[in-house]
């Protein structure tokens, strides 16, 4: 029983990152500043940064990141402004792939209609380019 392994690696704690999914804020990084009750927590983005202002939101509109702050509980703005500025935690969120499918997703659903028609004339040369390149390598064993 020593070697169980907890099922879980990212808990609802004071200074964990996360993406709101559900709500005005849908899509946006925000920082737990206090635990209210078992279904609530108090968070921030800070504002200036990602566009969240400090409330309480339901754990079930979250999503948990891998990233956390060291931050004090409620911490102000300015502390947690700086804290994620020390620990470059927007940074390292950008370069996840959790957060490049949310911006082509984004960057996708932006498209007007002739930029669509262009897109799938795109993929479609592509796709030729590629079956030509394999019947030749066909051909060639």
């Amino acid at each position: 029983t020593e070697n169980q392994k907890m099922p879980f690696s990212r808990f609802i704690e004071v200074g964990r990152v996360a993406l709101i999914n559900y709500g005005p804020d849908s899509g946006k990084i925000c920082t737990i500043l206090d635990v209210v009750d078992e279904n609530k927590v108090l968070v921030d983005g800070p504002f200036e940064l990602t566009g969240v202002n400090r409330h309480i939101i339901t754990n079930n509109r979250l999503s948990l990141t891998n990233f956390t702050v060291k931050i004090p509980l409620q911490a102000r703005a300015k502390t947690l402004k700086k804290a994620l500025a020390k620990a470059d935690t927007l940074k390292q969120w950008e370069a996840t792939q959790w957060a490049q499918k949310l911006q082509a997703k984004q960057a996708r659903s932006n498209l007007n209609d002739f930029d669509r028609f262009k897109l799938m004339i795109a993929r479609k040369q592509k796709s030729r380019i590629v079956k030509k390149k394999v019947a030749e390598l066909r051909k060639q064993n």
